[in-house]
């Protein structure tokens, strides 16, 4: 089975279009007037009560998101939180329910172009399947360019119609009218209320599918929250706006009747333009709106299958990637479903039925955040962290639980159709190949319960992956930290620890009997091993420290007896090693997810094939700093008078005017490490350590460039 990782080619814009196409077809143009017939007027309120409802799930998925960004969204999060089990029940119905959604899209594209064009709608929704399956096998990127301009054209569209709607109602006496065609607000009472707001709320659920594509997001500590977040409000406000328009603009019996009331109500107030102008720009809307649901629908889609087969709960072919590096065997099976679905079923009522195992998902989402954070799983590092937990999650897990009881019956029995299917499929084919099991059996540990550690090494690897975030201060310590170099050849640990201990003392405030004892005891953190001859030790401490680092170098090596640390388990626990570098990192454990990152990227530094050649050939203390801070946010810098720099020597620290973030964190000057203040005054000769941002490390770089060190090397002109 192949374990390649998708492309990482969606930006924010393409997230936002995923996620707001996914919500913007049959809620806005078909539902309008359905849901008016159980509510009357109040079906405004229905849908803001609706979009309102859905921000505790929408929070809850952008946490599990950017903390476990991996292909297939709900599945991935449900198995690693509630164990593979769960996780089939969730990928198999979340595969089945957004086809039937994405092929209900299509369907629902005929009332509209039937406005102009009589054609049998469900060839040309066979065919814009296979168009649109084709465009997610060439790529993402392809496929998220395709779901930009049609979001574009949809939003711009809508946002003309809502701007000139309004401005067409409040020239009308609408107060009269709604008095005239409505007794009530409530046309039905409460019972008719929550109905609505159970039928509309389904139009919000396609925001949430951006996470099954979370692996191919740059950047998703910052994309998947603020796109989700865009794109909620912009499906709020419009279907809001857009909805107010109807009720304000059509009669109550052409509303309560209509399946194309966006037009309808596009005729009355936009008849100034020329021809049938508007009633083309709401058409044209509306097959972008319906062809970009079904566009993201299969994206996200054939993530399922993808990430079940690489967890083995299905067969590994589906987790295979083609040429273009997209889910090839996973997209041709959601493609020929979705046209199996429209040849065989009445895919509208099934669509609707499959409504309510998309609510119970939603739950179980909810449910999953709780699970991970009380797991104490030390990998779960989200990049948004959900406020006000856990009452959001709870408010969340009710408001799921409200909506499937107004689903109905029917529904119900649907949805336990697919759970019932899902585990005899479980039993019959996955359970004897999975060998993990979820989160929630950290939180059993608390009583004793078994615990999978494996979880533990899955979500140290993604992050890893992701990297630091920019408000960590890893160049910083790495700059400052202490270097041990030369050292002679009979020191041992125990003195390497007893050095080490010193340094930390004095800069952390810590005791230095404490900082051994904790050195010493394996049971606290242990050595990590990374590749064939490097180590990392971490300890975190109660007290309010800033993170240090202190670097050891051992060229002909250092016998060290030690335990693997328990995210790196292996058969034989205690053995003996010859080690060449062992990097030791203090923290808070106030911080202790900005620990984890750093400890994180420093063991992908370690682990490169080419760090044992380049740690064991670097000059100096500088080139072994250099080695493991990363090349564009650091520059080091030789002041010589004939140079640019030159201009430098003989001002002090505070007079140079380098960029707002970057910063002097060491001197290099006759051999010996300085610390800079503002008053320290600068000397030919001087080699000066540099962090910042990476474009203000390009703007130094340039302005200096004759004397840029990299990697040991002058960069001359």
């Amino acid at each position: 089975m192949s374990e390649k990782r998708l492309k990482k080619t969606l930006r924010l814009f393409d997230v936002y279009a995923i996620s707001t196409g996914a919500m913007f077809s049959s809620g806005f143009f078909l539902l309008p007037g359905l849901a008016a017939v159980m509510t009357g007027p109040s079906v405004v309120l229905a849908y803001l009560v609706a979009g309102f409802m859905m921000y505790p799930t929408m929070l809850s998925v952008a946490e599990l998101a950017t903390a476990m960004p991996r292909a297939g969204g709900a599945y991935y999060f449900i198995d690693r939180s509630l164990g593979p089990l769960f996780g089939t029940i969730g990928g198999i119905g979340s595969w089945f329910a957004l086809i039937f959604k994405s092929a209900f899209a299509l369907i629902g594209m005929g009332a509209y172009i039937a406005i102009f064009i009589d054609v049998p709608i469900t060839p040309v929704a066979i065919g814009l399947t296979l168009t649109f399956g084709f465009t997610n096998i060439i790529g993402s990127k392809e496929a998220g360019w395709l779901q930009k301009v049609l979001v574009a054209t949809l939003v711009l569209i809508l946002s003309f119609y809502a701007i000139q709607g309004l401005s067409s109602v409040f020239r009308y006496d609408f107060f009269n009218h709604l008095r005239e065609e409505y007794d009530v607000f409530f046309l039905n009472g409460a019972t008719g209320f929550f109905g609505a707001i159970g039928l509309v709320f389904v139009s919000y659920a396609g925001l949430t599918k951006v996470a099954s594509v979370a692996e191919e997001v740059t950047d998703p500590d910052r994309n998947i929250p603020l796109a989700m977040i865009y794109s909620l409000a912009t499906a709020t406000t419009i279907y809001v706006i857009g909805v107010f328009i109807m009720v304000s603009l059509l009669d109550r019996d052409v509303f309560f009747a209509d399946l194309t009331p966006v037009a309808t109500a596009g005729e009355v107030f936009m008849s100034w333009l020329p021809g049938k102008t508007g009633l083309i720009l709401v058409v044209v809307a509306a097959i972008a709106a319906f062809a970009s649901t079904a566009n993201a629908g299969i994206m996200s889609a054939a993530r399922y299958p993808l990430g079940m087969a690489r967890d083995k709960l299905i067969p590994s072919a589906f987790g295979k990637l083609g040429k273009f590096q997209t889910p090839l065997y996973a997209t041709v099976a959601t493609t020929l479903l979705m046209v199996f679905l429209l040849l065989v079923f009445n895919v509208e009522s099934v669509a609707k039925i499959a409504s309510t195992f998309q609510l119970m998902l939603f739950g179980l989402l909810n449910i999953c955040v709780i699970v991970m954070r009380e797991s104490e799983l030390k990998g779960y590092d989200p990049g948004f962290r959900s406020p006000l937990y856990p009452w959001v999650q709870i408010t969340g897990l009710l408001f799921s639980l409200f909506l499937i009881i107004e689903m109905g019956f029917l529904s119900l029995i649907f949805t336990f159709l697919i759970i019932g299917a899902s585990i005899f499929w479980y039993f019959s084919y996955a359970k004897d190949r999975v060998k993990r099991e979820g989160a929630m059996f950290h939180v059993y540990s608390k009583l004793g319960q078994r615990r999978y550690d494996g979880l533990e090494m899955e979500l140290w690897d993604m992050m890893k992956e992701r990297g630091l975030r920019a408000e960590d201060p890893y160049e910083r310590v790495i700059s400052r930290a202490l270097i041990l170099d030369a050292l002679p050849v009979a020191t041992d640990y125990e003195q390497l620890l007893d050095r080490v201990s010193d340094h930390f003392a004095a800069k952390t405030g810590v005791k230095k009997k404490t900082l051994m004892k904790a050195f010493e005891d394996e049971r606290e953190e242990g050595l990590i091993a990374i590749g064939k001859t490097t180590a990392l030790k971490h300890i975190r401490f109660e007290a309010d420290i800033d993170s240090e680092v202190a670097i050891a170098r051992f060229k002909d090596g250092i016998p060290v007896k030690f335990r693997y640390f328990e995210l790196f388990k292996a058969k034989k626990r205690n053995w003996h090693k010859k080690l060449q570098a062992i990097i030791f990192l203090v923290s808070s454990k106030k911080h202790s997810g900005q620990h984890l990152r750093m400890l994180a990227h420093l063991a992908e530094i370690l682990d490169n094939e080419n760090f044992p050649k380049r740690w064991l050939e670097a000059e100096n203390e500088h080139e072994l700093r250099q080695i493991l801070l990363r090349d564009e946010r650091f520059v080091n810098l030789l002041l010589e008078a004939d140079k640019p720099s030159g201009v430098l020597i003989g001002k002090m620290v505070q007079e140079l005017r380098l960029p707002e973030k970057s910063l002097i964190t060491v001197i290099k000057r006759d051999g010996k490490i300085i610390f800079p203040h503002g008053n320290t005054v600068l000397k030919a000769k001087d080699e000066l350590s540099i962090i910042g941002e990476k474009q203000e490390i390009e703007v130094i770089r340039n302005q200096y460039e004759a004397t840029a060190v990299t990697s040991g090397r002058k960069v001359s002109k």
